[in-house]
């Protein structure tokens, strides 16, 4: 059996009992560690589960993922995501491959960051189509996520955005050179999100368009959802370019159309709540 595990989002301790149980009958353990982080390492982990945990890269998962699947249908064999196995990301892939090798497999769900947004006291069936925001090069800086933010906020919709992590990445010397040499991690901050946000929306008008979005439109980062220090703030686009919520990981949600209880809730985490009362109500009134 394959065991697609959710951890859920906080520590060693968020994992369910039934996906617990799982991991410790299970032969090999794999832990998935590039789409997402825990607020605890891999040793943490081990010792809660009392198992030998192998860390999968993407390159692991995507390249060498019969590898994974080795025995696993004449023992049990257990893949772990932070989240749920099929929230943020998907590994529909590992499943089809099971299955073509008549490997049965077993999900077992957790809470991500696709439903635990709702801390915030927006409500979850108000969010439109999630988008992801990328870490700009010099040469490289995609706006098509814009356009969709934009298409939700014009049909009242909140934009749920997760932002870039970068793991295991290499430089393009290294990568060149065939060189197994990695660049540190690195993970995207709500306000280096906003600040993106912002050259986009200068760039829309030097278009000689008015963005739907614009630096008063209110918005919320998120960051460590789940873990004990988790931090909320509300605010404006541009406030948010300046507020500072810690370590990773973050998030940021542009809002839609608003209800008066879900404005009510954002001002529990009002950077400001004069600003976010009177942006909110242009847009629901």
């Amino acid at each position: 059996m394959l065991y697609l595990v959710g951890l859920g989002l906080g520590d060693a301790k968020d994992i369910t009992v039934k996906g617990l149980e799982a991991v410790r009958q299970c032969r090999r353990v794999y832990l998935e560690a590039y789409t997402s982080v825990l607020t605890v390492g891999k040793e943490a982990l081990e010792e809660f589960y009392g198992k030998e945990l192998i860390l999968a890269d993407r390159e692991t998962v995507e390249q060498e993922a019969d590898s994974i699947l080795k025995e696993a249908d004449v023992c049990d064999v257990a893949f772990l995501v932070v989240g749920d196995p099929f929230g943020a990301t998907t590994h529909s892939d590992l499943v089809l491959r099971a299955v073509r090798l008549g490997i049965p497999y077993k999900v077992i769900h957790n809470a991500s960051i696709m439903n635990a947004v709702g801390c915030c006291g927006l409500q979850l069936y108000n969010f439109g189509e999630t988008i992801s925001i990328v870490f700009w090069t010099d040469t490289w800086k995609p706006e098509s996520f814009f356009d969709k933010i934009e298409k939700n906020r014009q049909n009242g919709m909140h934009t749920l955005c997760l932002l870039d992590i970068k793991a295991k990445e290499q430089s393009l010397e290294n990568l060149m050179k065939g060189r197994k040499i990695y660049e540190p991690p690195s993970y995207m901050s709500v306000n280096q999100a906003a600040e993106q946000l912002l050259t986009i929306i200068q760039n829309r008008r030097l278009q000689g368009a008015e963005p739907e979005v614009t630096e008063n439109t209110i918005c919320v980062g998120l960051a460590r959802v789940g873990a004990p220090d988790q931090k909320i703030a509300s605010g404006t686009l541009s406030q948010m370019s300046t507020v500072e919520l810690g370590g990773p990981l973050h998030s940021l949600i542009i809002t839609g159309t608003m209800h008066p209880l879900e404005l009510e809730m954002l001002q529990l985490f009002s950077v400001d709540s004069s600003s976010v009362e009177t942006n909110a109500f242009q847009k629901t009134t």
